[in-house]
């Protein structure tokens, strides 16, 4: 929905001073939520009981009045992953609902790519598609987010068989995973040295081709337009989407897993993708996965480039 479309829903019920889609700063897509000023405060309160809960191009946005901004409710939005596939907006929210104030919640299926968060948000549908095992709640405070990390982070959920992550969906302090990940680079033993890693050289050969890669800029880093690409070689043929998750969702936010199959064994081909919303984030898993010994394999981790095709 662009802002032109929203501007005009809006127009409909009275006169308007603004309308502002709100988009990613790096990518230019929207973030599924939008701000519009009226200039009669008994149109805005006619625009939340008219336009609440109407079905929009297949997704339920939300109205309502945007909160004043302040400390004491920013970074409130949680990433919950290991969620049961068969859990649903409603469980979810029944789940974290006694720790506070819930302003919005959001279940990723297979075909959502959108983001939620206040103003006009998109809501997901039911038959969007399979759970991908991955949440979002916001609430009304940080102070509550943080007791309900406290709370729930590592339990086993209702119906659920593993213990699920519970975290900072966008990392308060993106000077800490910088911290993090420059502490880790100047380790002398970070890395576990692969088949693939050359250590007299700062080169890696691509396991996609016979040719060696240099030091990979930032121009050629894969941002695919919901976040930061992850390319992870050297993955065991019987290896499942659920590993990925489990393996990167402790370092943020991952909104996307594939694992490459064979078409006629249905077998990992040895390589996959994860995205994930947040480049720090992304940093740091990469840092802390490239080297790590999986079984009797030693993982390969970068980002993805024009090199790597899914």
């Amino acid at each position: 929905m662009t802002q032109e479309e929203i501007k005009s829903l809006f127009s409909s019920i009275g006169e308007i001073e603004s309308c502002k889609l709100i988009r990613d700063k790096i990518t230019g897509q929207s973030l599924g939520y939008a701000f519009v000023n009226y200039t009669k405060t008994s149109d805005a309160e006619k625009a939340i009981g008219t336009l609440n809960g109407l079905r929009l191009q297949a997704k339920t946005i939300k109205v309502s009045h945007a909160r004043p901004s302040s400390q004491a409710i920013k970074d409130a939005n949680l990433y919950v992953c290991g969620l049961p596939k068969n859990m649903t907006q409603k469980d979810l929210e029944e789940m974290f609902e006694p720790v506070g104030r819930i302003i919005t919640s959001r279940i990723l299926c297979d075909s959502v790519t959108e983001k939620g968060k206040l103003g006009i948000e998109k809501h997901e549908s039911a038959s969007t598609g399979l759970s991908r095992g991955v949440g979002f709640i916001r609430f009304d405070k940080r102070i509550e987010a943080e007791e309900a990390i406290k709370r729930f982070n590592g339990t086993i959920p209702p119906g659920g068989v593993d213990p699920i992550t519970v975290k900072f969906a966008n990392n308060p302090s993106q000077n800490h995973a910088k911290a993090l990940q420059q502490a880790y680079l100047a380790s002398p033993t970070r890395r576990i040295p692969g088949p693939l890693h050359h250590q007299s050289r700062n080169f890696r050969y691509s396991p996609m081709g016979n040719e060696i890669l240099g030091n990979v800029g930032m121009n050629s880093i894969n941002n695919n337009g919901q976040g930061w690409c992850i390319f992870v070689y050297n993955l065991s043929p019987e290896t499942e989407e659920s590993l990925l998750w489990q393996l990167f969702g402790p370092f943020g936010a991952v909104t996307n897993v594939k694992v490459m199959r064979d078409f006629s064994t249905n077998k990992c081909k040895g390589f996959g993708f994860v995205t994930m919303t947040n480049y720090d984030e992304a940093v740091v898993a990469i840092a802390n996965l490239n080297g790590y010994s999986l079984g009797s394999r030693v993982l390969q981790v970068s980002f993805k480039t024009s090199k790597h095709k899914c």
